[in-house]
């Protein structure tokens, strides 16, 4: 087991900031992940499948006192509110990987899956003491025996959507998610977090949101992202070929000062993501798929797929039974490790590298609607009054255009009738760049302060896409108090 170097709280607090970086010369380690551990070889793969949990609860101010709580907490504590009887269920969803892989490894299969897990409820499990999820966790996680199997992927710490987080902490969520995780796992454990999965799947349109966000995430070590089907498109603005949906992609990113940044996509289907997952349709998606020319490579068709891990029926009945059911057949097929196997996301591009395939032979895209803007700004001499300018006018005359970005949920806008959280959120962001950005850039140390990591911490958490996605009412009157108490450690 790995032992963890920093610790789990500081200051009473989340450790979210000060080892800044020490982190990033870890993240940016270039060794192969999966490739010296991997038991798969990729001529006797015809097709693969990838599937990710997504897990998260809230940070909410309805403790003792108006005490910063999970939502689960909140749940057990009051189970005859709404769903929160699901408590328990929940909580069990949250540590079962940890008994499920081992199960499966003893008998014989060759499974795969990879975790995705807020700050938020990282945090929170700590601070319910559910010491019982945590060390099911940390043994799929730090036992070498377990690492071929088990990817976990990078996220915003506080569950914000991209396209409404203020530019500049964009990158403050993911480093902050970086310090959680390698305080609760290991630095070892961090080395090998080389994918992305943003909240609610949500891919930023405007050119600098998402030029700041995939230099951001290189910059911390990513060398992935996972992308929405719909929220990318070619950069003639035509939709992603059927099979380009199965190799990875090139997703590129220019800014309105005509700077560009890349990075490797893997593509999310669209479809009722946690019936996909739970009775396992991208593997039988798979078998359908076979193998593909990239460069002078053939190469499996991965078929990807992410859903909420603990939410709805499906996921908390059918997934454990079809989990299972899945591997024995695939085992009893005597197709472990060939035909059509579970592979993991960099366990998938390290082989196919390897294999010979480079990043510059992958088809190319970009965030949906971009080239409705790039078509009206002459390339050569982009500046940032002619983007905003082609952007104005498309707004007045494309009732189709937006630069909301795209995300799951991708009939609910995140910005639309939520000024009463947003313009609070932008403002407090607003404060808390105005306090530190100068004293940071002066000394780096100022992000070990308590004041620094305390006034982070609410900056964050005000973020939370829960605090709009779950309506007006109690969640935004939860915004408002975060709102109250950043504001007053920022003016103080």
């Amino acid at each position: 087991m790995t032992t963890t170097v920093l610790p789990e709280l500081r200051h009473g607090l989340p450790n979210i900031c000060g080892a800044e970086a020490n982190l990033q010369a870890i993240t940016n380690q270039k060794e192969k992940v999966f490739l010296p551990r991997t038991n798969l070889k990729l001529e006797n793969i015809t097709s693969g499948f990838a599937c990710a949990l997504h897990m998260h609860q809230p940070t909410i101010p309805a403790g003792g006192n108006g005490a910063l709580i999970s939502n689960l907490q909140q749940m057990f504590e009051h189970p005859h509110d709404g769903d929160n009887h699901n408590a328990t269920t929940f909580a069990w969803c949250y540590g079962r990987m940890g008994d499920f892989i081992p199960e499966l490894i003893a008998q014989g299969t060759n499974p795969r899956i990879m975790l995705d897990y807020s700050g938020n409820l990282l945090w929170g499990l700590r601070q319910m003491g559910r010491e019982d999820i945590i060390t099911n966790l940390k043994r799929i996680t730090c036992d070498s025996q377990y690492q071929p199997y088990v990817e976990w992927l990078g996220t915003m710490w506080s569950h914000a959507v991209i396209p409404s987080t203020p530019i500049p902490d964009i990158k403050l969520h993911i480093q902050a998610w970086q310090h959680n995780f390698a305080a609760m796992f290991g630095e070892d454990a961090l080395k090998r977090v080389k994918g992305f999965s943003p909240p609610e799947m949500h891919l930023p349109n405007h050119p600098d949101t998402l030029f700041a966000y995939i230099k951001a995430l290189k910059e911390c070590g990513y060398q992935w992202l996972m992308v929405q089907e719909h929220s990318v498109e070619l950069l003639d603005g035509s939709p992603l070929s059927q099979e380009q949906k199965y190799i990875p992609n090139q997703l590129i990113a220019r800014n309105s000062h005509g700077e560009t940044v890349s990075i490797i996509a893997l593509i999310k289907t669209q479809g009722s993501d946690t019936k996909l997952v739970a009775q396992m349709q991208p593997y039988f998606e798979a078998k359908g798929k076979g193998k593909q020319q990239v460069g002078n490579i053939n190469i499996p068709s991965l078929v990807t797929q992410i859903a909420d891990g603990e939410n709805g029926g499906v996921m908390m009945n059918e997934y454990p039974r079809d989990f299972f059911r899945i591997y024995h057949e695939i085992r009893d097929g005597g197709g472990n490790c060939q035909g059509t196997v579970a592979m993991n996301g960099t366990e998938y591009l390290e082989l196919i590298m390897n294999a010979g395939v480079r990043t510059e032979d992958f088809p190319t895209c970009q965030a949906v609607q971009q080239h409705k803007i790039w078509q009206r700004v002459d390339l050569e001499k982009i500046t940032s009054a002619a983007v905003e300018n082609a952007i104005k006018e498309l707004k007045a005359s494309d009732h189709q255009f937006h630069m909301d970005g795209a995300s799951w949920t991708n009939d609910l806008s995140w910005v639309k009738g939520y000024e009463n959280v947003l313009e609070p959120m932008n403002q407090l962001s607003f404060l808390f760049h105005q306090k530190y950005d100068r004293l940071v850039q002066e000394n780096p140390s100022v992000t070990q302060r308590r004041d620094y990591q305390e006034a982070l911490l609410y900056n964050l958490l005000l973020q939370t896409s829960c605090f709009r996605y779950w309506g007006q009412g109690t969640w935004t009157d939860y915004a408002r108090e975060l709102y109250r108490r950043g504001e007053m450690l920022l003016k103080s």
